[in-house]
């Protein structure tokens, strides 16, 4: 119990910021960064994500990647954002961590994503 009377609350779970890419139904490739991926990825499956993707559902996250603040994920979703297809491709299919050094991940497909213009 606090001081006031009410029992204490229960500790938030850290999410850390998050960058990922989806790939929409028409197979083109969309990037975001969040800090609640499970959030984002529920808004964009219900058609509440991005603009871009509310039109090519059902959306599936191929790759995340954690960055170590917004600043870090917004720089790395802007750099995802100017690799060509092939590249993002090639991301997608690389294993975890062997992407230079990146604690890159690629994702399991299901449906969900984030901010960005498609990639």
């Amino acid at each position: 119990m606090t001081a006031r009377g009410a029992p204490p609350a229960a500790p938030r779970p850290r999410r850390g910021w998050r960058v990922y890419l989806l790939r929409c139904c028409d197979g083109s490739l969309y990037a975001g960064a969040t800090n609640d991926l499970a959030r984002r990825l529920t808004a964009h499956a219900a058609g509440a994500g991005a603009r871009y993707t509310r039109s090519r559902l059902p959306v599936a996250l191929v790759w995340t990647a954690r960055a170590r603040d917004r600043s870090a994920a917004l720089r790395r979703e802007a750099a995802l954002k100017r690799l060509s297809r092939a590249e993002k491709l090639e991301l997608i299919a690389v294993p975890r961590g062997r992407a230079q050094g990146q604690a890159d991940e690629p994702a399991p497909e299901r449906a969900g994503g984030s901010s960005g213009p498609p990639t």
